[in-house]
């Protein structure tokens, strides 16, 4: 049988030793690499129906998989008005003034990517855009997407009128008189306003969710570890999957929130394995705290306002419980922790459910079940020791460092923790000579998903929006080979699946990206430039240059 794609005049890069291949061409079929070889001996093996593609001396990797995505909620939410490149409230004021000019009467605002930064020292609230937001419902998604600011309108229409109870880690902040101040933490208070809003059809959904996924796959993505499965998502990925428009390949991990019962732990583990071509349920995703940037992370003492000081769980031993017993079930955990007692407690848990079980954790073997911390964003050395020992994969996201804090420490995140826990942002050095696996990711929505441009920040660590700062914690930077590993190689072992993903080998998977040039030689600031020239996802072309 002839194979369905055929790369010629290739360069084949191996993400395991930084060198190129001997061969210069690879032959696809049935969604695999089925031979590599010279131009001449794979052309040989083109039929009437192979897609023949001469690249020119481009450059092929594995295909390159974002360690954390949020893709339906991503689609949703970058729908509104982006506030991420508004530096102060000045800016932030005309964006929303000129926004107010477009909505008809009654509609709501929505914006995303606003920076707590833009405050200053003032308190994060509404009062301080109330004079562009007079009247009008809005809601504003703060970049960290744990928060948000409702206008004193949505408030009203959402029946928001003072403090609220909730079973996890929520808050709806009010001030000394009990009245809110318009800034809800985290998801269970923000639900209470964004119920009030209307809100787009199932079509509206699919149609944004397809168009995002379109966009990554033209970046250069392959895949991407999925840490939610909210609302329709799966439905949607099965639909998109079963017409043929799925160009990513989804690893989804549904959440595990606190006060689950016997029925609901039961139901995640059985939801395990099911899925469609490509997309499978694999883990599940968990909380142990919030963020820093709103004080809701879980610190071993206080931020500067004395904030951080709380598990997302309110009794964090129900947590290690849940942890305890998917890992008797075989079913991997990804936890989101933030602060340095969130990110110890889920390694506390971990190393208890190893213990219980007789495992050991590390990623050796077929039947290793792997847990992984996501963010890690202050850790101390004995903290980060662990990740090795425990065989517990660190999910990075680097443009987080890169884009909302700042090397001099006067960002809100910084400043919340101080200098002594500022100076261990986002370790991903450290972690990784420690000999952790690091999974390399965006958080999309909540930065930027092209996957170069997630490289870059790992190499350079500067704002993306002015290279010319100073980076913020130099010695924390990746190489570039570690960087391609963090996106290539490192997933597929968190997954895994580094039997048939992430390296260039006949059997695996022919899900592949195409560089014009070699992203290892090619300058961190220069990086998200690169051309992405092709896209290949299971043998077929997602993404192909018109110049080739």
């Amino acid at each position: 049988m002839h194979p369905r794609l055929v790369l010629l005049s290739a360069r084949l890069l191996d993400p395991a030793t930084g060198r190129p291949l001997p061969d210069t061409a690879l032959a696809v079929s049935g969604g695999r690499i089925a031979a590599l070889g010279d131009d001449r001996r794979i052309r040989s093996l083109a039929g009437p129906s192979t897609t023949v593609i001469d690249l020119k001396g481009a450059v092929v990797i594995p295909g390159l998989v974002d360690g954390h995505l949020h893709p339906v909620s991503g689609a949703e939410l970058t729908q509104g008005l982006d506030l991420s490149g508004c530096a102060d409230l000045d800016a932030v004021r005309e964006a929303l003034a000129r926004e107010v000019r477009t909505l008809a009467p009654g509609a709501w605002l929505h914006a995303w990517g606003l920076d707590p930064n833009v405050f200053g020292d003032r308190p994060v609230e509404t009062a301080a855009l109330a004079p562009v937001l007079d009247g009008v419902p809005a809601l504003l998604q703060l970049f960290d997407a744990h928060s948000m600011l409702a206008s004193a309108r949505a408030l009203e229409l959402a029946g928001v009128d003072g403090p609220r109870a909730f079973a996890q880690a929520a808050e709806v902040v009010c001030d000394d008189a009990g009245r809110p101040t318009g800034l809800l933490l985290e998801d269970a208070a923000c639900e209470l306003v964004e119920r009030a809003a209307p809100r787009p059809t199932r079509a509206e959904r699919r149609a944004r969710l397809a168009a995002a996924l379109r966009t990554m796959a033209a970046a250069g993505l392959t895949g991407g570890h999925v840490m939610d499965a909210n609302g329709e998502s799966l439905a949607l990925y099965a639909e998109l999957d079963e017409a043929g428009e799925l160009p990513l390949r989804l690893r989804v991990a549904p959440w595990c929130q606190p006060g689950v019962d016997a029925d609901g732990l039961r139901a995640l583990i059985e939801q395990q394995g099911t899925g469609g071509g490509l997309w499978r349920v694999e883990g599940v995703k968990l909380f142990m705290d919030g963020t820093i940037d709103n004080g809701t992370a879980w610190l071993e003492r206080p931020d500067c306002h004395g904030e951080s000081t709380h598990a997302f769980w309110p009794e964090p031993g129900a947590y290690t419980h849940v942890v305890g017993e998917l890992h008797r079930a075989g079913v991997p955990t990804a936890t989101h922790a933030i602060g340095d007692a969130a990110v110890r407690h889920v390694l506390d848990s971990v190393e208890k459910a190893l213990t219980a079980t007789g495992s050991s954790g590390k990623s050796t073997g077929e039947r290793a079940v792997r847990h992984r911390i996501e963010h890690i964003e202050t850790v101390p050395d004995a903290t980060l020791r662990r990740f090795a020992e425990l065989g517990v994969v660190a999910s990075m996201q680097p443009t987080h460092c890169c884009d909302f804090t700042r090397a001099d420490h006067t960002d809100n995140w910084s400043r919340r923790l101080g200098e002594e826990r500022a100076s261990r942002a986002w370790r991903c050095r450290d972690l990784w000579d420690s000999g952790a696996t690091v999974v390399l990711g965006s958080d999309w929505p909540i930065a930027p998903n092209p996957p170069l441009g997630v490289m870059a920040g790992a190499r350079h660590r500067r704002p993306s929006r002015d290279l010319t700062q100073p980076p913020h914690g130099p010695g924390q930077a990746l190489t570039a080979l570690e960087a391609l590993q963090g996106m290539t190689l490192n997933p597929a072992r968190a997954a895994g699946a580094e039997h048939e993903a992430g390296r260039l080998a006949v059997g695996c998977r022919a899900d592949l990206t195409v560089l014009a040039d070699d992203p290892l030689t090619t300058a961190a600031t220069d990086l998200p430039d690169l051309p992405v020239l092709l896209t290949v996802l299971d043998g077929r072309p997602t993404h192909r240059d018109p110049g080739l």
